[in-house]
């Protein structure tokens, strides 16, 4: 069965960068899988407002704000196109108007019907940040965060992100195809964090994946000045890995979603291609 990528592309109030047409279209080449790209562009509301319209005429900067997206949209997908065709990837496009209010949700239903959720990254673009947050969390399907300053090459080791917890065995289950394909897994495990329930919880999965005729070895390390999320990535790219495999840990106060430290960390700061998944 051919495997179906989601591809969701933010254009407002920060649009993604086209970097992430290229690194979507590396992955889906990995596994023979066809690409769906979307742009989510913005309905803004309309503010029916005598004196905002009369003194910022609001409805002109709603229009042009709403142009802007498109016209970015448009060059998002061109470039997804383009990026698809060079790799040898199937790739089916669209575009959809929703309330801005509702992007993250938007995106989250539509990621519900893919194998897989491939996000752009880009430093200090609190929009693609709130995709990401929003489909890691919401969408209940795997999702591959792509920094926008690193291009996607051939993921041949994977680095796993290893604690024992539910959220971790979710990740390992999620990133199966990735780990079928790497020729070489690390596990790792931060020892000095927090306490851990099994001081051999690396070992451990390290040989079970081995008996699975995978190459894994178990990898313990220290976290020092850096935070957890930064350990993590700074440990599995001194390895040589191309992608990270970890939990994503967060849970809700009311109305605000509280993010876990090692979360935290890769949506704050992301070095290398990540697989969250919860």
């Amino acid at each position: 069965m051919k495997p179906h990528f989601f591809l969701p592309l933010a254009t407002y109030p920060e649009a993604n960068s086209e970097a992430v047409a290229s690194s979507a279209a590396s992955i889906a080449a990995q596994f023979n899988a066809e690409l769906h790209a979307v742009v989510l562009n913005p309905a803004i509301p309309q503010v029916s407002n005598a004196l905002s319209t009369l003194l910022l005429d609001t409805p002109k900067m709603i229009r042009d704000a709403e142009a802007s997206s498109r016209r970015h949209g448009k060059q998002l997908l061109a470039a997804v196109e383009t990026s698809a065709k060079e790799a040898g990837v199937e790739v089916a496009i669209g575009e959809v108007a929703v309330p801005v209010a509702a992007l993250g949700e938007a995106a989250c239903e539509r990621a519900r019907y893919f194998d897989l959720a491939l996000l752009g990254w880009e430093a200090g673009n609190q929009t693609s940040r709130m995709l990401a947050e929003a489909v890691v969390f919401g969408a209940g399907r795997p999702a591959v965060i792509l920094p926008s300053l690193s291009a996607v090459g051939t993921i041949d080791h994977v680095a796993i992100a290893w604690d024992g917890s539910r959220v971790a065995a979710r990740a390992v289950a999620d990133a199966r195809p990735f780990l079928e394909k790497a020729s070489r897994i690390s596990v790792i495990t931060v020892l000095n964090e927090k306490k851990l329930r099994d001081a051999d919880a690396a070992e451990r999965l390290a040989a079970g994946l081995r008996q699975r005729g995978l190459t894994a070895e178990a990898v313990p390390t220290q976290i020092g000045s850096s935070s957890i999320g930064v350990t993590l990535q700074e440990a599995a790219m001194s390895l040589g890995a191309q992608l990270l495999v970890m939990g994503g840990y967060g849970h809700s106060r009311v109305r605000d979603f509280v993010l876990g430290g090692a979360t935290e960390g890769i949506l704050s700061d992301l070095r290398l291609p990540v697989l969250l998944s919860h």
